[in-house]
């Protein structure tokens, strides 16, 4: 392959050849996505190297319910709460960026925290955990701007995001809107016949103690901090984990996680 240089690509002045290489391999990585733990990996790889966030939200419009559903990806563990306070029923965060995303015109857009703190508990423990602002972007249906197909929500501790890196946002959505569009088609799919077995079975399948070592590793969790947690020693959780992605019949970590919310096995807080 020859060597790509690192001056601007074609006269561009906002990329890089790198920034557009890497944007290639996104999009053409995004075409293989079709289950959770694919699209965790794929956030974590050319997505990360040109959006840098430690979580991702992505809704996706449910007709089922008329309204948009949200998954929760962190690769750092989230201040204790901080899951709940996001997807509870009712949490006002979610509709307040998707509210001000419209405001602006429904494009990439930055949103402080610190002016959504007051009575947003969500909003508090990011800012508590040392976040600053959020970048949101989605899709909506054409003519009807209101109606979203999509949203996303990245955020990162201590860093603010640039002009740059909105436009990487936007340039991104197709890829991000059609990879997680593909996720939710195939999780009726995964959900009715995971490995061979069905949700009852593989939900009476796991132990008390396999749920709770699940719940720790939805949070990012090493095998250590589960332990410390739990009050078991890191060499037990690993023992855990090794059943965990056999009864699931997953590859990894995020794989296991990702079917484990697929079949709703997953609730509560560690």
């Amino acid at each position: 392959m020859p060597h790509l240089p690192t001056e601007d690509l074609y006269g561009s002045t906002l990329f890089s050849a790198r920034h557009v290489q890497a944007l290639v391999r996104a999009a053409e990585a995004a075409l293989e996505l079709r289950h959770g733990a694919q699209f965790f990996v794929w956030s974590q790889g050319s997505m990360q190297l040109l959006l840098p966030h430690e979580l991702l939200l992505c809704g996706a419009y449910q007709r089922s319910c008329r309204e948009l559903r949200f998954e929760l990806f962190n690769n750092v563990p989230l201040p204790p709460g901080l899951r709940e306070a996001l997807l509870a029923p009712g949490a006002a965060l979610l509709p307040q960026l998707q509210a001000l995303w419209l405001e602006a015109g429904c494009r990439p857009t930055t949103v402080a925290l610190a002016g959504l703190a007051a009575g947003e508990p969500a909003a508090a423990l990011l800012l508590q955990a040392g976040y600053r602002e959020l970048l949101v972007h989605g899709l909506s249906r054409p003519q009807r701007p209101a109606e979203l197909e999509s949203f996303f929500v990245l955020g990162r501790a201590g860093e603010v995001y640039s002009a740059q890196q909105r436009v990487l946002l936007e340039l991104l959505l197709p890829h991000l809107h059609g990879g997680w569009q593909r996720v939710q088609a195939a999780l009726p799919l995964q959900a009715a016949v995971p490995a061979g077995a069905g949700a009852g079975a593989l939900a009476a399948g796991l132990t008390e103690r396999e749920r709770e070592v699940l719940k720790g590793l939805r949070e990012g969790l090493s095998n250590q901090q589960i332990g410390q947690a739990l009050e078991i020693s890191a060499l037990t959780v690993k023992n855990h984990v090794q059943r965990i992605l056999r009864k699931l019949g997953a590859s990894n970590r995020a794989h296991a996680v990702a079917r484990a919310m697929a079949l709703k096995l997953l609730d509560g807080a560690l």
